[in-house]
């Protein structure tokens, strides 16, 4: 199922997107959130996007359609994807490798667009009463022919995007009809999997386990084990106490001691999610046993990458073990733990230098292709 989503800004489609991703199982995927991002990075291409955006007109059709049919060629979109904003001019139409089952046009007039774009909540920066209106301008200049094309492919499902969120939705499905629906939604369910988490004192594991658990996925904490160990005989959290345990442990169960420790719980939370989130594997022997014993679960690492400074500046202002991070403990953690294979073997590695927005813009990248994939 390959659908897109077009619309003047403030049609809804964003909402309708995502609404149909969760009903499909298949993910939303707007151009414009790809081209901020990519905006962000320190490249010659983001300084070239954030410049053309910042100009207020759209990326060049040939750079357009080539970053889209590159992130279209991933893996989480090999089933289908709900596609926002591509193609929006004729040209990219014909140069759009992807073919597409429906086009679902979500029509409103300019003014009720202006209306809704002034009046929401949550605004962008570039969303001022001119840049709003020389955008709805080039839609018109740019994208009514890629509606009529449609239109006459007979690929159009027009819209009317007036009304409620839930009546908008119900149009749409029963645009696409009922059966159609039903069989997509039931045919496919997502491979179990287990998303670890790894990385050095302060690059955010629990600020990644809390994004996580906003997408209703169960998170393991490695680390409770030890931590309610010390809370419990009333110890200090020093990399000496920790140290101590962690070996203890380890005498006990071996080097994969906090992947034993926690293979029940992990078993029982796959029963009833697709994915299982681990925050704070340490060791390669844990990803190994892990391997080993779940062999029909595919075991995904996720590295955080932060800066050493910042890193130990947020380590240190913990409410909760502020005294565990700096050079003994990253040594420890890298080397007496070998947590060093994991970081460099890891499938994702994402670097949370900045805000936490940006930080879960990359892990929401990670989930859908893990989710998806």
């Amino acid at each position: 199922m390959k659908f897109v989503l077009i619309g003047i800004q403030g049609s809804g489609k964003s909402t309708q997107g995502n609404l149909l991703s969760k009903m499909f199982k298949i993910p939303y995927l707007s151009t414009g959130h790809i081209f901020r991002e990519i905006a962000k990075e320190k490249t010659t291409l983001g300084r070239y996007i954030k410049e053309t955006i910042n100009s207020g007109v759209l990326v060049p059709d040939d750079k357009a359609i080539e970053i889209a049919n590159d992130y279209l060629s991933r893996p989480e979109y090999k089933r289908g994807y709900i596609l926002d904003g591509f193609p929006r001019t004729i040209k990219q139409v014909e140069k759009f490798k992807n073919n597409v089952d429906k086009v679902i046009y979500l029509n409103i007039s300019d003014k009720e667009a202006l209306w809704r774009l002034i009046n929401r909540d949550q605004k962008r920066d570039d969303e001022t009463l001119p840049a709003i209106k020389k955008r709805i301008e080039m839609y018109h200049t740019y994208t009514d022919p890629v509606i009529e094309y449609y239109r006459e492919k007979g690929m159009l499902l027009d819209i009317d995007a007036t009304k409620s969120i839930e009546l908008v939705n119900k149009q749409i499905l029963g645009e696409l009809g009922k059966q159609f629906v039903e069989n997509k939604i039931i045919e496919w369910k997502p491979r179990k999997s287990i998303l670890a988490i790894v990385g050095l004192p302060g690059v955010g594991k629990t600020e990644a386990g809390d994004f996580f658990k906003m997408k209703n996925l169960p998170v393991i904490s490695f680390g409770k084990i030890i931590n309610d160990y010390i809370d419990k005989e009333g110890l200090a959290h020093t990399e000496e106490v920790h140290k101590k345990v962690r070996e203890d442990l380890r005498a006990k169960h071996g080097r994969e001691a906090l992947a034993v420790m926690n293979r029940e719980k992990i078993q029982s939370e796959l029963k009833k999610s697709p994915i299982v989130v681990i925050d704070g594997m340490r060791s390669w022997e844990e990803y190994l046993y892990l391997k080993k014993e779940l062999k029909h679960v595919r075991v995904f690492i996720l590295a955080i990458f932060v800066d050493k400074s910042k890193r130990n500046l947020r380590a240190s202002k913990r409410t909760y073990r502020s005294r565990l991070y700096g050079e003994e403990r990253d040594i420890n953690e890298l080397i007496g733990t070998n947590m060093g294979p994991t970081i460099a073997y890891a499938d994702f590695l994402i670097k949370n230098n900045f805000s936490k927005k940006e930080f879960y813009d990359k892990l929401e990248a990670v989930y859908r292709e893990v989710y998806f994939s």
